[in-house]
């Protein structure tokens, strides 16, 4: 009987060190540290006043973003494709023909961020693809309030941008796959929801925590025909970097979500997001096994239905919580 009793508080304090996976809101200190795109991290202060005047430029005209084009034929060199200008995209190597893949920064982030270089190099290596970086640097910039309020008018720039780019090419949207890392992963759901959820994929790479939560501008399952998230640094009582709610059609949690192998730091737990999909698109080779409580998340026993986490599969489709065991090295 003392055993059964020992397993059980066990069992029931594991679960509560898990991550938060329901509608559970977890504690944020006012002042938290959170990365750049160099993976610096920088005090944000979570009651600070927005840039009003920089918000106001970004809703008045949210399609003034950069938009950096890389082929296969251009695999180092970008070229610049600008919204309602035909010309830009014809004089390019965009081919209507190939998937389009979009990768979204995060924040103190431009298109120079290694994440962008990582991701682009690891789908041109598998095919012939559009891959744009988008480059919202402009927003980006800005203090962590103000970068996270823009986020949705961004996002809906980036939707108009695709429009177009559908309106003057004839690329469909079911060949689009939007992939974003933490506030990005946020930005491209508000681009797939402009859209009315007509893009094939959408991809949240650990979508940012902070101010997220009960953000109903956050990324959600009908902003895409299928909406992946992987998190990686959803926190427990004390949140993380990345928002630990199950919030896409299919929740990946690797290594429970939380703490990823040989990692001391929230910045580093938050960063493998981005690694772990760029190796999925190459090797295709992380499994997650649904899971159908948190317990079993937590304690690793998931036996559920399989479900590769990431890769480049435009014809995805799945839905649940899965957890994913990974490597300490690349490819994991």
């Amino acid at each position: 009987m003392r055993a059964a009793i020992v397993l059980i508080v066990t069992l029931t304090a594991y679960a509560a060190a898990g991550p938060v996976i329901e509608d559970q809101v977890p504690e944020y200190s006012r002042f938290i540290q959170f990365p750049d795109g160099n993976e610096v991290p920088h005090t944000v202060d979570l009651d600070e006043e927005p840039d009003h005047q920089t918000l106001t430029e970004i809703q008045r005209n949210p399609a003034n973003n950069l938009y950096q084009l890389y082929t296969r034929r251009n695999p180092d060199s970008l070229q610049t494709l600008v919204i309602n200008d035909a010309q830009s995209v014809h004089n390019s190597n965009f081919n209507p023909a190939d998937p389009t893949v979009v990768i979204a920064h995060g924040w103190l982030s431009n298109e120079e961020t290694n994440m962008n270089s990582v991701i682009r190099e690891a789908f041109l290596g598998k095919g012939d693809y559009n891959v744009i970086v988008l480059d919202w640097s402009r927003l980006a910039i800005s203090n962590y309030i103000t970068a996270a309020r823009g986020v949705p008018a961004v996002g809906r720039g980036l939707g108009e941008f695709l429009r177009f780019l559908h309106e003057a090419t004839g690329a469909p949207y079911s060949s689009m796959h939007l992939v974003g890392f933490s506030l990005g992963a946020h930005l491209v759901g508000n681009a797939g929801r402009e859209l009315g959820g007509a893009v094939a994929r959408v991809t949240g790479l650990d979508p940012a925590g902070p101010l997220w939560y009960t953000n109903s501008d956050r990324l959600g399952p009908n902003d895409g025909v299928y909406v992946e998230a992987i998190h990686t640094d959803g926190g427990t009582t004390v949140g993380g970097l990345g928002i630990g709610a199950a919030i896409a059609d299919a929740d990946f949690f690797a290594n429970g979500g939380s703490y990823q192998p040989w990692c001391l730091t929230n910045i580093c737990n938050h960063n493998r997001a981005w690694r772990y999909f760029a190796a999925s698109v190459t090797y295709d080779h992380l499994t997650g096994r649904e899971c159908s409580n948190i317990l079993q998340l937590n304690l690793n026993t998931c036996r559920g239905q399989s479900l590769n986490m990431g890769n480049a599969d435009l014809t995805k489709s799945g839905s649940g919580r899965y957890r994913v065991n990974t490597g300490r090295r690349y490819p994991y």
